[in-house]
């Protein structure tokens, strides 16, 4: 299906917590880009990425994308529960180059390919850029092209009209020079059924070192309609914290679709388990995953693991929450939300927190 063809009333992204019919993952696979620039070894990352993986598959089925040279390891470290799927690929965060899944109440599910550009250009992404078409290809379902550069984990939506993401990232000259916030909610409004979008400030003068600009994933997450979860720091002096500040009181100042406040429910961030020689490390447990029933938490092997955990379990009664070990994965400056993305199950039922 063509872009235009998305200008038709109907199509929406549905929440996190929506029904799956699977998870998909990209096995990472680029052993220069973690060895010579983040000072990991790839084994270690992927151990995380199949620990993720392989707890995952107790919920749902997974689907991870794996590059033909790398095939022998990831059927080793996968579980019998995790379906490979051998395609050609750069990089590992398929939260920002797969689809966004999209639904109708007439027209069943498709999916968005945003403009994948590596996060302003700042690594090849020859073949990461036609990944999510090719997937949604494979999967026989329509794809809406659009020329919006944007990655997955620089949005997220309620399914009840709202949808939140940062300045820093979407208005950034590295990804949509010239365009206006109109024009970006006009592409949410038509391919994400979104009625009102929240722009936060995200990371405006890149001092976290964050190679997404400021993705929102790492600043809050729904916890139902209504309510988010945010990412805080304890150390007021960090260069984190005035960036949490502001996001915070954009949050505080902003309503949603249905004119509601925000509650607001502080998961603070994993500070002790930061590697004081890492480039960048993603202490964020906020970037945490909803699967069918439980909550996939990064753990770091750290006391604050078990308040992380509390406060989840009080964010969503009901779910099993799971912390997974991501200390090597982490280095890359993403977690258990940057490497997974949600199909949504067709037709949706019971689609609550």
């Amino acid at each position: 299906m063509h872009s235009s063809d998305a200008q038709q009333t109907g199509w929406f992204m549905p929440a996190e917590w929506a029904p799956h019919a699977a998870t998909w993952m990209v096995w990472p696979h680029n052993k220069a880009l973690w060895e010579a620039g983040w000072q990991v070894s790839l084994e270690q990352v992927q151990s995380d990425f199949a620990g993720v993986a392989n707890a995952i598959a107790r919920f749902e089925p997974v689907k991870m994308v794996v590059d033909p040279s790398a095939l022998q390891s990831a059927r080793v470290l996968c579980g019998p529960d995790v379906e490979l799927i051998p395609q050609v690929v750069n990089d590992s965060w398929f939260r920002d180059s797969g689809p966004s899944f999209v639904c109708h109440s007439t027209l069943g599910l498709a999916g968005v390919s945003w403009r994948f550009n590596s996060w302003g250009g700042k690594s090849a992404h020859d073949l990461d850029e036609s990944v999510a078409r090719r997937v949604l290809n494979g999967l026989g379902l329509d794809c809406f092209g659009t020329p919006l550069s944007n990655e997955g984990g620089a949005i997220h939506v309620d399914g009840d009209g709202t949808l939140i993401t940062t300045e820093s990232v979407l208005l950034n000259p590295n990804r949509n020079p010239g365009a206006t916030k109109q024009d970006i909610e006009e592409v949410f409004t038509r391919l994400l059924g979104v009625r009102k979008v929240i722009w936060l400030p995200g990371d405006p003068d890149y001092v976290t070192g964050d190679m997404t600009d400021g993705h929102v994933d790492g600043v809050c997450a729904f916890a139902k309609p209504g309510a988010l979860l945010l990412d805080a720091t304890r150390d007021s002096s960090s260069t984190y914290a005035k960036v949490a500040k502001e996001n915070r009181r954009a949050l505080e100042l902003a309503t949603d679709a249905r004119g509601r406040q925000f509650e607001l429910l502080e998961l603070f961030e994993a500070s002790e388990a930061v590697d004081p020689n890492a480039e960048v490390f993603c202490a964020s447990y906020t970037n945490f995953y909803l699967a069918n029933g439980a909550v996939i938490m990064p753990a770091y092997g750290i006391e604050a693991d078990q308040v992380a955990a509390a406060t989840l379990a009080l964010a969503f009664p009901g779910r099993e929450v799971v912390p997974v070990r991501i200390n090597h994965l982490a280095h890359g400056g993403g977690g258990v939300h940057c490497i997974t993305q949600q199909q949504p199950a067709w037709p949706l039922k019971g689609a609550k927190a």
